[in-house]
């Protein structure tokens, strides 16, 4: 590895991040191509169906790709898809060394890029800037890993870990800047999971809101067991072009069931366990819908079965400074807890950061 790999690695991994919301269900990716030391190419992968960023940067470099290094983090394609195979172009191109971030994990795609371009003549470098690929790429490794979405569980409390009040209320726990990265966090997802009664009692309509991008707003899913969501929700009834999902057990009435389906919405019998829906068995139908990621905003019930049905891979804890004060609010998990701290769940890898007056914890669990 050369001295300079890392920096253009980490220029590709900047430019990969331009996908974000846009490329699901194929990984966000960036490419540069340098030559003589000097940045000549650059491209990142745009939206799933049209041109991978390995054929963006060669297409910007136009006629200076020969004897030109290129820096892409993740393996060029081997195979057809949407889109002719980059590994091809790679080589006809000219370029002669190829530095790549991470393999690709999809077992469900004829592989061996780099074993087509190394046949080819050309050296191939991998594994620079690995760490930071495959967090960049965490829910398309999942899924392609497993057929199951990468599950994201935020929520927003007080110090002494409220979420609302005593009646409901939770307007507003968190600061603007907080409520604005989670609007970035919404965009950055597949679907977005609440229960009937956050739909109840706050009434949201779980779209995106960013000033600066035209956000895309993700899929909407309601776990309503007993379909009891009113016909005049909000969520019900949005000028979005993504899905609103309502997940119900099976025994609902089939007049409900109907009237809210007229609506435009899918409703989906789910598997119950305990009296409420099986989140387990939920997460293989959700894979099998092709959502590659899902970011559950609660409220209390549901965080708390997600924790207990296993599902949850990362935690984005939002604590704004204030303090409710008593203990009849409500909390980030409701319902038993563990008898020994010896039960607790680990959270991993732990990432802290600042917006405004409010802090986040991020972490791997």
């Amino acid at each position: 590895m050369l001295i300079d790999d890392k920096f253009f690695m980490k220029m590709a991994i900047a430019l990969a991040v331009k996908g974000r919301g846009f490329v699901s269900p194929n990984p966000m990716v960036g490419a540069v191509i340098v030559k003589n030391g000097k940045v000549v190419g650059k491209g990142y992968h745009k939206a799933a169906g049209k041109a991978h960023a390995e054929i963006n940067a060669i297409n910007d470099a136009q006629a200076l790709t020969g004897d030109a290094t290129l820096y892409v983090t993740l393996e060029p394609c081997n195979h057809t898809g949407r889109t002719p195979p980059c590994t091809v172009k790679i080589v006809e191109a000219g370029i002669k060394r190829v530095v790549i971030a991470m393999k690709d994990p999809n077992p469900d795609v004829t592989g061996g890029g780099v074993d087509y371009i190394k046949r080819h003549g050309i050296d191939v470098t991998s594994g620079v800037c690995e760490d930071e690929a495959k967090r960049l790429n965490e829910s398309y490794i999942k899924y392609v890993t497993t057929k199951r979405p990468f599950v994201v569980i935020k929520c927003a409390a007080t110090l002494d870990g409220r979420i609302a009040t005593k009646t409901g209320n939770s307007r507003w726990v968190s600061g603007d800047e907080s409520r604005m990265h989670v609007h970035k966090l919404r965009h950055s997802v597949d679907a977005i999971m609440v229960g009937i009664n956050t739909v109840k009692q706050d009434d949201p309509s779980l779209t995106v809101r960013l000033n600066d991008i035209n956000g895309m707003d993700p899929a909407r899913i309601i776990l309503d067991t007993n379909l009891t969501i009113s016909e005049e929700a909000k969520v019900l009834r949005l000028n979005s072009s993504s899905d609103t999902i309502i997940i119900t057990g099976k025994s609902v009435s089939e007049d409900k069931k109907n009237a809210v389906e007229a609506l435009g919405v899918k409703v989906i019998q789910s598997p119950v366990k305990d009296g409420l829906i099986d989140l387990d068995k939920l997460m293989d139908r959700l894979g099998d819908l092709g959502i590659t990621s899902l970011l559950i905003e609660g409220g209390g019930s549901v965080i708390a079965s997600a924790f207990k049905a296993g599902i949850v891979d990362k935690v984005i804890f939002f604590y704004a400074p204030k303090i409710l004060g008593g203990d009849d609010g409500m909390p980030i998990c409701k319902g038993p807890g563990p008898a020994l701290m010896d039960g607790c769940i680990p959270v991993k890898d732990i990432h802290v950061r600042r917006f405004g007056n409010d802090v986040m914890i991020e972490g791997y669990v």
